[in-house]
């Protein structure tokens, strides 16, 4: 076999050039390298104590000889007698080479010609070996052929430092979700939701708030969650606390539960509900989650709500998939989003799409439920607009369970007096 008379650092610039090589093309560089050399196998090994693990290998031919997961004892291999200095980085004739020629390795694959160069992480470890083997001596290889090897190594040990270090903050981050449901670092706020006809609080939005130093938003604690495949189980857990709150509040007060699609669609969800007064739960789907199947959607709430459970659609007004998610779902209740709601007393605009909400919510006979309501000013403009409930910091803040049942209660007491 002879090399090719393309230039090989081509194949460098093809494979990635100074951005680094991707995981999927790595593969794809040996299968270069190795065709550039003309030899017969190339591979990428992992050494770990005193054992050689083959990582990726491009073997034409010979996958039933060497192959991905292949193990040998790093004493039968050339590997730490090339670290050490005891053979060369380039053999272009094992034969020739008495300590090469002795190794079990040798005659184990009837090696006669090797290229073989270390790669080294970017604090200094060696990973494993970027190596190409043949079984015909190999004469024409060469100090540019290790230059070569040299640079997709780098590039190589790059890539892989990358994906040990994906592994070790996914490693970081599901220790981190697992302590906060272990060492119940999960607690929830209630904002008080307001009947504008009347303004008596109806209910209760749950929101989920987290202890420790990172200072996250919930947002952010709920997708790395997601990111570790525990994303249902931190919201259940969300979802089981908020549930607490039905014992102590009034029997006319609701709460609302924010839930992802995926976990309205996991029986954990249900699970949780079973022993609860659904006709008090409002489910809560945000704009921005993605849905993939709608009717699959209806179709696991379909129980829930059939119980008396209701569906609430938020953010609507915020972009179009809050308008696919209310023509799909059929909500219960259509929350206005706050872009939407502030200033809506001095921007025409605004309240004409608030209006249209109000009159599709009358057609549909859904409710309207205004969020983040700052002003009295607000309020007023919603109000004569025809919203049936509102939320926000002037209506009131999210507060410990205390604080909403004594708001709840002192509304109970007030109305007895009214009666009386």
């Amino acid at each position: 076999m002879t090399k090719h008379d393309d230039d090989p650092f081509d194949l460098l610039r093809a494979a990635g050039g100074a951005e680094g090589l991707t995981h999927s093309t790595i593969k794809r560089a040996l299968e270069a390298v190795r065709s550039h050399l003309g030899m017969q196998v190339a591979y990428v090994s992992e050494f770990t104590d005193n054992t050689l693990t083959l990582k990726e290998v491009d073997a034409p031919g010979l996958e039933h000889m060497v192959k991905p997961g292949d193990t040998m004892s790093l004493e039968d291999t050339y590997c730490q007698h090339i670290l050490d200095g005891r053979l060369p980085e380039v053999m272009q004739d094992t034969a020739n080479i008495p300590l090469a020629a002795s190794l079990p390795m040798t005659q184990m694959l009837g090696i006669r010609a090797h290229i073989s160069v270390p790669i080294a992480l970017p604090d200094g470890r060696t990973y494993g070996m970027f190596c190409c083997l043949s079984a015909q001596p190999e004469p024409s290889l060469n100090a540019r052929d290790v230059k070569m090897m040299r640079a997709f190594a780098d590039l190589t040990a790059l890539q892989i430092s990358r994906e040990m270090d994906a592994v070790r903050e996914q490693q970081k981050n599901t220790a981190r979700i697992r302590q906060i449901l272990d060492a119940d670092e999960l607690s929830i706020v209630y904002q008080p939701i307001v009947r504008l006809s009347d303004n008596r609080i109806v209910g209760f939005e749950c929101l989920s708030r987290f202890a420790g130093p990172e200072k996250y938003t919930p947002d952010v604690w709920f997708d790395l969650a997601n990111s570790v495949d525990m994303g249902v189980g931190l919201e259940i857990a969300a979802i089981s606390k908020a549930l607490g709150a039905l014992r102590f509040l009034p029997e006319d007060i609701y709460i609302t539960l924010n839930a992802s699609p995926h976990v309205m669609l996991s029986d954990a969800l249900g699970k949780s509900l079973e022993s609860v007064p659904v006709d008090r739960i409002v489910l809560e789907v945000t704009e921005h989650a993605a849905i993939d199947d709608y009717s699959k959607l209806v179709s696991s709430l379909h129980s829930l709500r059939s119980r008396g459970a209701r569906l609430a659609i938020d953010d609507a007004g915020a972009g179009y998939s809050s308008l696919r998610h209310i023509l799909a779902l059929q909500p219960d209740i259509i929350k206005l989003d706050i872009s939407l709601t502030r200033n809506v007393n001095l921007d025409p605009a605004r309240s004409a799409l608030a209006a249209a909400l109000v009159h599709f919510a009358g057609a549909t006979k859904s409710q309207i439920l205004a969020e983040g309501v700052e002003t009295e000013e607000e309020l007023q403009a919603l109000r004569g607009l025809g919203v049936d409930c509102a939320q926000g910091y002037y209506l009131g803040r999210p507060a410990p369970l205390e604080t909403a049942i004594a708001l709840a209660f002192r509304q109970c007491q007030q109305g007895a007096k009214e009666v009386a």
